[in-house]
């Protein structure tokens, strides 16, 4: 003999936490900690091959502007904060703010994304692509492969987007909600790593 077992809706403004995580969220997690590994590997050979130069950085005369860098660090580390304000939503049932705070989340992630093409342009056209020495080989390859997985977090934020229109949400809608979260903050942890490196650690 069988119960029944029904599922009371949460009520508006009272968060839903499951009993236990979810398929996708761990799922998430695992494929994160993958991640990691891969940028300790970036880290580790920044580290080797700043140990082995006797002068670093190797800028060859340019100036990194470490102002302009800054502000749209956080900009971008700003929005995990602002993700995670949208996750706390959805889980409240507020989906309205929920699609807000991925609109501003989306909005700060591209602005990132905009400065790291424009300082890419303004360093190769002056002469400091990534052939030029090891350091602005390091600078080319860690800003992108990191604005790659910035940039598939935008993407993400859009299907998100898509799958939250109408009045109505689907079960599994919150838990997306919630894996895009943990790869956001991820990619906006990773970036600390990455400015420190290329921007603060200028004496070897």
């Amino acid at each position: 003999m069988t119960e029944a077992l029904t599922v009371e809706p949460t009520a508006p403004g009272r968060r839903h936490v499951p009993e236990r995580p979810p398929l996708l969220a761990v799922g998430v997690m695992i494929w994160l900690g993958s991640e990691l590994m891969f940028f300790s590997g970036l880290f580790a050979a920044y580290f080797t091959i700043r140990a082995h130069s006797a002068t670093w950085p190797l800028l060859d005369g340019k100036h990194l502007d470490l102002i302009q860098a800054g502000i749209f660090s956080v900009v971008l580390i700003a929005s995990s904060p602002t993700f995670q304000m949208g996750v706390w939503a959805q889980e409240r049932g507020e989906r309205s703010k929920a699609r807000w705070w991925i609109a501003i989340s989306f909005l700060m992630g591209l602005a990132f994304i905009a400065n790291t093409l424009y300082e890419w342009h303004d360093f190769a056209s002056s002469g400091h692509g990534p052939a030029l020495n090891a350091y602005w080989s390091l600078f080319f390859i860690m800003t992108g492969i990191h604005g790659l997985h910035v940039t598939l977090g935008l993407v993400a934020m859009i299907f998100l987007s898509g799958r939250m229109r109408g009045s109505a949400g689907d079960p599994g809608e919150t838990n997306v909600y919630q894996a895009v979260g943990y790869y956001w903050h991820f990619v906006d942890f990773m970036w600390i790593g990455i400015f420190s490196c290329l921007f603060l650690l200028k004496t070897g």
